[in-house]
This record gives structure tokens, C-alpha cells and sequence, in this order.
């Protein structure tokens, strides 16, 4: 198989999405800052483990001496919903600059996870999923624990069968179809902090794995389910007026949070635009999902700084700090939105000046400024202002990637 097909049938494979005509002209300062990212995440990937008590590293957590008690070398090889996010967006980086080596990246990064992941259940059984390496890989009592992961490990399958693979798939997909939880009408809802909230993020962390099932099985219902979760978010969540969602809605009260969280949007607007790539073009639900998407990518333009091209950590209040994951992540799906002619092309100068903007956030080393840390729900609008922005927090590094790779696939 030659270079170019191979990265044609990675991108297919491990995104879901339709591929990309070629790159037709790069923008240097792009290229340049998506490879600073691009090449941190394998500088700084070591791939191995390290006794806390003496500092030595084993490729292999199996190879430590019994008793030892490890973690891992990066932070970038563990199992959590951002690791999801970044080996999603690996590939696009692959793709969008023809080097295999990240597309390799994503690929290792989730054998190496199957790899070590046993030796963790094991050693910290009965522990917070928080609390040690891989932790969400077995324990999926939320959609963050699986959701992105699923969708990558999903896509994988497509051209890398592996037993250990397809069982997580299937017990995750077991999970969210009969016992994850769920509002009456089927609109997925968690268990905290009140039973049943729903969150916003929680369309990213379902829709692309349920379409990636879909593509994987040919069975309606993940696709019917799909396209069940962002209407059900957008009534329980958007807001006509504003056009932005709120982060929350708590069912017991039957009302939303008080955050238009920046983040929270980037997720929902994100997971539109998959939906919208994955549906046939004869689907009755076409036109409505469209118009859903239509209305959010309006209302998140109205709301770009108009200084910096980036976006508010409180989408409508220009007095807290612009934030980097929301912005790259919005820079991301209405860059693709246009490339896939769902948005205006008058839409193309919001992306790129939201991308100009998160440049600005991106150190010549690759660490990025500026992103917020994770962020539950919360009830005062202090909580979303005080949030920390630690340099290269996690939350930011895969949608800066998925921003940049579409970005240039947009071209000029």
C-alpha cells in the first residue's frame, strides 16, 4: 500500500468522516505551528512506565518487579477523554501534512495502552477510576470514560482487527446502549452531580462513537441514536436567543445551569458537524440537524473577540479570559463546516481568524497557553471565571491539532 493510501484509509478508518482532497497550498506559519504541537506530543510521548520509588522506567509495566508501584512516563499515553481527542486528532494532523508519523502515534498509543492496562486493573483494584493510570479504560460508569476512546478504538478496527480491541469496543457500545444513563425520551444524562444531568460535553463523547458503530456495523439504531442526542441536547440545552448552549441541564428542577461555557460548546458544535459528515444525503433528519448546526455556528461567531479572533471562557461575557481548547475547537468544525459546504464561505473568515488567534496561545516549543482546565458543571458563574489555565493543559492540545489540520485542508 503506498504512503498516500495508507493515510487515506487511516483518516477514513480512525475518524469517520469522508477524506480530504489533497493540501493545495500551505500556510508556513501553520505548518510550523502544527508541527511544533504535533512533534511535542511525540517528543514528550515516551511510551514506557516509572517506578515511583526509584525513577527507573520499564517499556512494560509487566517487566517491573512485583510490588512496584508505577505511573506512567506522559501523561499523553494514559486513557482519558482528551487522550481520546488527541489520538482522533493525530491523524488529521497525518493527513493534513503527509507524514505517517503521527497517523503511527495514535495507532501505538492505544496498543500501548491495551499492553499495560492489565498490570493497573490488577495493582490498583477497587481504586478511583482517577486515581491511577488507565483507569477509565475499565471503569465506564460515564461517557467521558469511554466515549472518545470508543470512537477511536472503532474506527481502528477497520483495518487493524485485534481481539482485545473489538472486546472493549463491544462492552463499550453494551454500555451505552443498556445501562448507560438516560432521560426518559433517550437523551443521555449523568448521574452526577444530580441524577439525571445532562452535560454538553456529553455529545462529543457520544455521537462520534455511535457513529463510528454505525460505520462499523450497518445497524440504524446507532445512527437513529446519534442524531436522537443532539436534537434531545439542543432542546434541553440551547438557548434561540443567544445561540449557545448551556453547559447544563439538571432534571430533577427542570432547568439549565447559568454557564455558556465555552468549552461545553465546542464539544456540541463539534459533534454536529460529525453527525452532519456520517449521514446519508437522503436521511429525513438531514435538514434538521443542518439547521441545528446553522444556528449554533451563528451564535458562535457573533461571539468572537474581535480583537484577538479568539473566544471567552464565557462565551457571553467579554469580561472573563479568552480561552484556547473552545476557540481551536470552534476554529475546527466551522473551518470543516465550510470545507463540507454546510456553513456560507463567508464562514472561512471566522475560522481563520479563530486559528490566528490560538496561534498566538502556541509557544515555539509546541505548549500551548491559554486552556482551561477540566471543568465540571457548577451553579456559579465564579467557579467558570476562577478556573486555572495551566501551560499545555490536556483539554487544549488535540483540538489545537484538529484545528490546525483543517485549517489547512480548508486552504485559501
Amino acid at each position: 500500500m503506498t504512503r498516500s493510501a495508507f493515510l487515506q484509509l487511516a483518516l477514513a478508518a480512525a475518524l469517520g468522516g469522508r477524506t480530504a482532497p489533497a493540501l493545495a497550498q500551505a500556510d508556513t506559519a501553520t505548518v510550523r505551528a502544527l508541527r511544533a504541537v504535533a512533534d511535542g506530543v511525540l517528543r514528550d510521548a515516551t511510551f514506557d512506565v516509572v517506578d515511583s520509588a526509584t525513577g527507573r522506567r520499564y517499556a512494560a509495566a509487566d517487566s517491573a518487579p512485583e510490588g512496584a508501584r508505577l505511573r506512567l512516563g506522559s501523561a499523553y499515553n494514559d486513557w482519558r477523554y482528551w487522550n481520546g481527542v488527541l489520538n482522533v486528532a493525530m491523524p488529521r494532523v497525518a493527513r493534513a501534512l503527509d507524514d505517517p508519523r503521527y497517523f503511527a502515534f495514535a495507532e501505538r498509543n492505544v496498543a500501548f495502552a491495551f499492553d499495560n492496562a492489565g498490570w493497573f486493573e490488577r495493582a490498583h483494584r477497587g481504586e478511583d477510576k482517577w486515581s491511577y493510570p488507565f483507569g477509565q479504560l475499565f471503569t465506564m460508569q460515564e461517557l467521558d470514560d469511554y466515549g472518545a476512546e470508543g470512537a477511536v478504538v472503532t474506527g481502528f478496527l477497520a483495518f487493524r482487527p485485534d481481539d482485545r480491541w473489538r472486546g472493549y469496543v463491544d462492552r463499550a457500545a453494551d454500555q451505552l446502549a443498556t445501562r448507560q444513563g438516560r432521560l426518559p425520551d433517550g437523551t443521555l444524562a449523568r448521574s452526577f452531580p444530580r441524577r439525571w444531568t445532562v452535560w454538553a460535553d456529553d455529545l462529543f463523547m457520544s455521537v462520534p462513537f455511535l457513529l463510528n458503530l454505525y460505520a462499523r456495523t450497518g445497524e440504524p439504531r446507532w445512527l437513529d441514536d446519534a442524531k436522537r442526542q443532539i436534537i434531545g441536547f439542543h432542546r434541553y440545552l440551547f438557548d434561540e436567543r443567544a445561540g449557545l448552549m448551556y453547559h447544563e441541564w439538571y432534571s430533577d428542577s427542570a432547568r439549565h445551569g447559568v454557564a455558556f461555557w465555552g468549552r461545553a460548546n465546542g464539544w456540541a458544535l463539534m459533534a454536529e458537524v460529525a453527525a452532519l459528515d456520517r449521514l446519508p444525503p437522503d436521511d429525513a433528519a438531514r435538514d434538521t440537524l443542518l439547521a441545528l448546526f446553522r444556528r449554533h455556528a451563528e451564535g458562535i461567531a457573533r461571539r468572537q473577540d474581535a480583537a484577538t479572533g479568539l473566544w471567552h471562557q464565557l462565551l457571553d461575557k467579554p469580561d472573563s479570559y479568552l480561552e484556547t481548547s473552545a476557540s481551536a475547537m470552534f476554529a475546527f468544525a466551522i473551518a470543516h463546516g465550510v470545507r463540507q459546504q454546510y456553513l456560507a464561505p463567508a464562514y472561512a473568515e471566522v475560522a481563520r481568524r479563530g486559528w490566528q488567534g490560538v496561534m498566538g496561545r502556541i509557544r515555539p516549543d509546541g505548549r500551548i497557553e491559554g486552556t482551561c482546565a477540566g471543568t465540571g458543571v457548577s451553579g456559579n458563574l465564579a467557579d467558570y471565571y476562577a478556573r486555572p489555565t495551566p501551560l499545555n493543559d490536556p483539554h487544549g492540545v488535540g483540538p489545537v491539532l484538529l484545528a490546525g489540520s483543517e485549517i489547512l485542508l480548508l486552504g485559501r
